[in-house]
């Protein structure tokens, strides 16, 4: 992976984060020599990655996709990942609606949207992190956070500025994390990429 950034003309701060199994349950996982484990058969495998390009003024992107590798992943995880990509949807949702009729909105007022899709479906206590953070130059920006959990961010989303919408739910044994990136405009709401439906199947 971080060799296709170096083929595409992508630059980054830091390697993307590969996680499986217990480590996918972990929202701060960073693989190291003495923490990594293989990737094996039937386990959650979480891919998060961010970089931008080499161009002065380029301003990141920060995605995270989730897959199983093996034919099927357990209910238990497709329970999980249908719960948070409900709670993404909800949380553009929100960003649409306040963008088409003008009304301010606050950065904490979208992690609550996605809070409470969370929390009606069981998992208030496997929420570990807020729901998204500004992104500029740096990847984590300095423009408003998606943010109710850490600190309650109560500045108004403005037009011309992008942020993450990234929900997920932890667990000893696996994690999963629906990662988009959200630009809005004058009235208008730009979802830059495509997201996830359905947990990737990785199988030989």
């Amino acid at each position: 992976m971080a060799g296709w950034f170096i083929e595409e003309g992508l630059v980054s701060d830091s390697d993307p984060v590969v996680a499986v199994g217990p480590h996918a349950g972990n929202p701060h996982y960073l693989p190291s020599a003495g923490s990594s484990a293989p990737i094996t058969g039937d386990t959650v495998l979480l891919l998060d990655l961010w970089g931008k390009q080499a161009t002065a003024g380029a301003v990141f992107a920060d995605i995270t996709w989730v897959a199983y590798t093996g034919a099927e992943p357990p209910a238990p995880v497709s329970r999980a990942f249908a719960a948070i990509a409900r709670a993404r949807d909800a949380a553009v949702q929100l960003v649409e609606t306040a963008a088409g009729c003008g009304r301010d909105l606050r950065g904490w007022e979208v992690d609550r949207a996605a809070r409470e899709v969370r929390e009606q479906a069981g998992y208030a206590q496997h929420i570990l992190h807020r729901t998204g953070h500004s992104l500029g130059e740096s990847v984590h920006g300095n423009g408003v956070h998606l943010d109710d959990y850490e600190t309650r961010d109560d500045r108004r989303i403005l037009p011309g500025t992008g942020f993450t919408v990234e929900p997920g739910v932890y667990f000893d044994t696996f994690g999963v994390r629906t990662e988009i990136n959200v630009f809005r405009g004058e009235g208008t709401v730009e979802v830059t990429g495509p997201r996830q439906r359905d947990i990737v199947r990785l199988t030989n």
